[in-house]
């Protein structure tokens, strides 16, 4: 009886006991009530059991954990980054690279276009006009046909009407249904007709049969704004500018070099970054990327040559294996769009109007 009293007296202090430890029978079960609270106290890590003696471990607990994890989640940031700036993005993991910020000064906005400038002629060294012609004419003809139509249904039209009028005067003086009939696959044929005949007829009666070399001549000819006009000045005559379509409108806001929508405000703003003599093969790279990979609806980010630099990286499939199969043209491929591209084009002629392929 003498021991229960001396064991249930011993009890209630049973924390301090182990520090006391006067009597062997109130020792053992105050090591005893230690030892099964001891794995509750290990749960953190192997410091716990450090703790009894003294409260040095209890110091070291919170001190050593943090700096562990510290460096792990540093690291697990870094990865993507590192990814997303060290090469192109098709060598990365889905989701792994990460949308630059937009440059903030005008000097970083600067180098940044003239970067991916330099990254498209890269990707695009055979970057060129997707309209088939050989001479100043078929190329104005060609242009104001290629409205609300792709180049390739253009390409695959005009060796008809060529063959049938072959200068302004013979299609001056075509029968307008005529015409119609033969550009009908362009879509807009009647109102198409109007335009390449009017335009026809000024360069007959105003320009001796010849298209002129100047913008301010060519935008007043039936059918021909700006976007026209600098087709034809760029690739017919040398003279540098700006074509601003819907892919080249669309590819300068995602890369934030403006935020315009009126193409007259985008051809300045854009204009204003680079030097004139980059203007037309500027607007021949973003076309093709346009084209074949920053697509409207859905671009294939995780095929982007130029991913690190997009600021709208993430739009469109970042999953390299998907975002290749979203791929046209020579990248995917799939034939181009003119039925005699250059010599120094990669992939396959396009196949005439009616023909399969």
């Amino acid at each position: 009886m003498a021991n229960e009293g001396a064991s249930r007296a011993a009890r209630p202090p049973a924390e301090p006991a182990a520090a006391e430890g006067p009597g062997e029978t109130s020792a053992a079960p105050a090591r005893q009530a230690s030892a099964k609270r001891a794995p509750a106290k290990k749960a953190p890590g192997k410091a716990a059991a450090k703790k009894a003696p003294g409260t040095a471990p209890a110091k070291k607990a919170p001190g050593t954990a943090p700096a562990k994890k510290a460096p792990a989640e540093k690291a697990s940031v870094a990865a993507p980054a590192g990814k997303a700036s060290g090469g192109k993005a098709s060598g990365g993991k889905a989701g792994s690279a990460k949308a630059p910020a937009a440059p903030r000064t005008r000097t970083g906005l600067v180098r940044q276009a003239r970067r991916i400038n330099r990254e498209l002629a890269d990707v695009y060294p055979y970057a060129h006009p997707e309209l088939d012609f050989e001479n100043p004419f078929q190329l104005l003809v060609a242009t104001v046909l290629s409205a609300q139509t792709t180049d390739l249904r253009v390409n695959q039209t005009t060796p008809a009407l060529f063959a049938a009028y072959p200068t302004p005067e013979d299609l001056a003086a075509a029968n307008p249904e005529e015409v119609e009939e033969l550009i009908r696959p362009t879509g807009f044929f009647r109102a198409k007709t109007k335009s390449i005949m009017g335009l026809s007829a000024a360069l007959r009666d105003e320009f001796d049969g010849e298209v002129p070399g100047r913008l301010e001549d060519l935008v007043k000819l039936p059918g021909v704004g700006r976007k026209t006009a600098f087709v034809v000045l760029g690739n017919a005559f040398g003279v540098p500018g700006i074509t601003v379509d819907t892919h080249f409108g669309r590819l300068v806001r995602r890369w934030k070099w403006t935020e315009e929508t009126d193409p007259d405000k985008v051809e300045a703003a854009v204009g204003a970054l680079f030097p004139k003599s980059e203007w037309t093969m500027l607007s021949h790279r973003v076309i093709f990327h346009g084209r074949r990979i920053c697509h409207s609806r859905k671009p294939a980010c995780g095929a982007c040559p130029i991913a690190p630099l997009c600021p709208s990286y993430g739009e469109g499939e970042t999953d390299p294996e998907k975002a290749r199969k979203l791929l046209k043209y020579e990248k995917g491929g799939m034939p181009g769009q003119r039925l005699k591209p250059p010599p120094d084009y990669p992939g396959k002629a396009a196949p005439p109007l009616g023909a399969a392929g």
